[in-house]
Formats: structure tokens, sequence, C-alpha cells
């Protein structure tokens, strides 16, 4: 009896975590000698016979509750057969026993998977309609790859640094690359969710994470293609901006949390300057001349793959110099590098700071001057893409964007 007492509140929560699931299953048993096998009846009591039998501290008894309800949930399938083969209000009954079991001692695990669980089922349509009719094949596989690699690859990665690396955490980089490819996706949602009427300023955001240098050249090229949609261009382009500097604050929150407390001002900073003069070019160009082009990859796993590969490059060598002549030299290399990949530039100071050779105050100015090649290889990209036309039009902001990021380094 002082058991029960001592669990009332966990005997409370299989009581709902029963009540929950089987108000669910009751609006969906239907009625008359076809009706499904549980409601809320059966639920709330499996639930409560979990968290009885657990509360006993008898494991043969939990064990021999089991059983008898998957016991029982046999013999109704086989009395009952019908060319219905779901199964599904079936393990959501033994699903809700184990939730009792788990109230008992684990009440807020067992709450929080009772609310999953009667989430799961009351969406059933709109589940078996996403998966069937929204989702593309490509979409599906690329998810499954983006899992493969956090849920995979990740764990077999050797969790210690490379000294041939710079001292570069293999694990820590291969985490930034399941980061990029996370962020990739999320801007490619965005699309999808919001539908082509938010035009191209936002197809500039989603590819700005693959690349915003790419980015660049792509809406020069649409630019002299389709002048009408120059404004449009303009805008997208500018938005990319936003990407850099997302990523490069999930570069350093990934792999140099210090870098990122010293910096995060310079990175708002640059992107309310990135979005304002994006705006203002999208405030120019009507809005039914906005037509965005079809993304149709999730993310750039070749291109998030090299640029892994140019981190590691790029922070061996950095790491090289310093030895040979010095941390400047490291520095300066680092710097360089902005031109070829901002956010590998980045990663690599990271990685410096990390390895104690250079320290958080010390890695604003090459991150700056990495950040600064980096806009000129847009302004190049726009150039040759665009023509001189659409590059006087993004260099204003490209410019307001330099002085915004430099002035609140310097002044921070």
């Amino acid at each position: 009896m002082e058991s029960l007492i001592a669990h009332g509140q966990d005997f409370a929560v299989a009581l709902g975590c029963g009540l929950l699931i089987g108000i669910e299953r009751e609006r969906r048993k239907g009625q008359g000698a076809g009706r499904a096998p549980a409601g809320v009846r059966t639920f709330t009591l499996t639930a409560l016979a979990g968290a009885l039998a657990q509360s006993l501290g008898q494991p043969l008894l939990v064990a021999a509750g089991a059983a008898l309800v998957l016991a029982l949930i046999a013999i109704h399938y086989l009395r009952t057969r019908s060319s219905d083969p779901g199964i599904t209000t079936e393990l959501a009954l033994f699903v809700t026993y184990l939730l009792g079991v788990a109230s008992i001692g684990m009440s807020g695990t067992a709450a929080a998977g009772a609310v999953v669980v009667a989430l799961l089922l009351f969406s059933r349509s709109r589940l078996h309609r996403f998966s069937t009719q929204v989702l593309d094949e490509h979409e599906v596989r690329d998810a499954l790859i983006l899992a493969g690699a956090a849920l995979v690859v990740m764990p077999l990665i050797p969790d210690r640094p490379i000294a041939l690396a710079g001292g570069l955490d293999p694990r820590v980089l291969w985490r930034l690359v399941v980061v990029l490819l996370a962020l990739q996706a999320a801007g490619y949602v965005a699309m999808r969710a919001l539908g082509p009427r938010i035009g191209l300023a936002l197809s500039g955001l989603a590819s700005g994470f693959v690349s915003s240098t790419a980015t660049f050249g792509a809406m020069g090229s649409r630019a002299r293609a389709m002048p009408a949609l120059g404004g449009a261009c303009v805008a997208g382009a500018l938005f990319s901006n936003v990407a850099t500097l997302v990523q490069m604050a999930v570069v350093a929150a990934t792999v140099s949390p210090p870098v990122l407390s010293r910096m995060w001002p310079v990175f708002v900073a640059g992107g309310a300057a990135s979005v304002a003069t994006a705006v203002f070019a999208a405030s120019r160009t009507p809005r039914q001349a906005a037509d965005p082009p079809v993304i149709d990859r999730v993310f750039d796993l070749p291109g998030s793959l090299m640029f892994a590969a140019v981190l590691s490059g790029v922070t061996a060598l950095a790491a090289w110099f310093g030895d040979r002549f010095g941390p400047s030299a490291a520095v300066i290399g680092t710097a360089l590098a902005g031109f070829i990949d901002v956010h590998a530039s980045m990663a690599s100071v990271c990685a410096i700071v990390q390895s104690g050779r250079l320290d958080a105050a010390q890695a604003v100015m090459p991150v700056l001057l990495g950040f600064s090649a980096n806009t000129m290889s847009k302004a190049i990209a726009a150039f040759v893409s665009g023509g001189a036309a659409f590059a006087l039009r993004v260099l204003p902001g490209l410019l307001l964007l330099l002085a915004v990021v430099w002035s609140v380094a310097l002044l921070s």
C-alpha cells in the first residue's frame, strides 16, 4: 500500500497516457461487429496494468503482463482478420503497456512518449500523403543520406586530432559537414514550404547555403538573360550573404566556441546589413516578376565533401607555414583561403585557435581578411556572369556589408 501511495503521481501519468492514446483510438475504432479491438477503456486499463506491475517490483510480473497483452492481441487478430492488413492499433496497445511500465520512475519520459504516439496516430492521413505524394524520390534519397552521415558515419570516425592535418579532429570535421548539409536542407524545405511566390530572394538565400559565390554567378547569368528580373536577381544574390554569415557562425560554434563568443556581434550586424540591402533591392522589383528557379536537390554533398577536403588542406598548410615561418604566416595563409571558401578559411582559423597556437582575439583579423577575400570573389563572379551592369548593382550592398563588418569588429 505504501508503495502504491508513493507512486501516486506516476500512476496519474500512466492514467493520462492511456487516456490520451485511447481517446484517439476510440475516435477511429468504428461501431458494430467490425469495430477495432481497443478503445479508451482498453488503452487506459493497459497503461494502468503496466504501471501496477512495475510498481510491485516484480520483473517476472512485468514480463507476464507484456506476454498477456501480446497474447490477447494475437487472439483478437486471428479471430477478426479482415482484408485490412494494418496492425497499428495492436502495436499502439502494446506500446501503451510499455509506457505504463515506464511511468513508474520515468514519468516524464512516459508522458512525452504518449504525446508522440498520439500525434503519430492522429496524423495518419497527413503522414501517408506526405510520404507518398509530397516527397519526391530524390528528397527521400537525400534524407537517407543525411541520416546516414549523422547516425552511421559520424560514430565510426575517430575522435582524436591528426597531426598531419594541423591538429584537426576528424570527428569535428565530419560534424561540421553534417551541420552544413542540414542547413542546406533547411533552406530547401523553406523553398518547398513557402512556394514560388517568395521569388528569387528566398531562392538566393536557400542556394547561398550551398555556395554564396556560385549564387552570385547564377543570379548574374539570369539577370543577363532576363534583364526584367535584374532587381530580383540582385536581391537573391545579396540574400545569399545572410547564408554566408549564418554558416560562418555555425562553423565557429562547432569548431571553436570562443571565436563565436568574440565575433557574434559581427555576424549579427553583417546579417542585418545583408537583409536590409536585399530587401531594398527586392522592393524595387515587381512581385510578379519574381520567378525563382527550381532547386532539384536538397543539399550539395560533393560540395560539402570538397569543403571538408579544402578545410583539411588549408589547415595542414597553415600549420606547416606556422611551424616554419611563425604564427603570422599561418594567419595570412588561412585568410587568403577565403578566395576559395570562406567557411574553410573560418574553420581553419578556429582549428588553429583550438590547437592553442592563436587566441580568440587574434583570430578576428584573419577571419575579417578571409571574409573580405570571399566578398571580392563574389564581386568578380557577379561581373563575369552578369556583366558590369549587374556587378554595379550588387557592389554597393557588398561594400556596405564589408563596412559594417569591419566597423563592428574593430569597435567591439
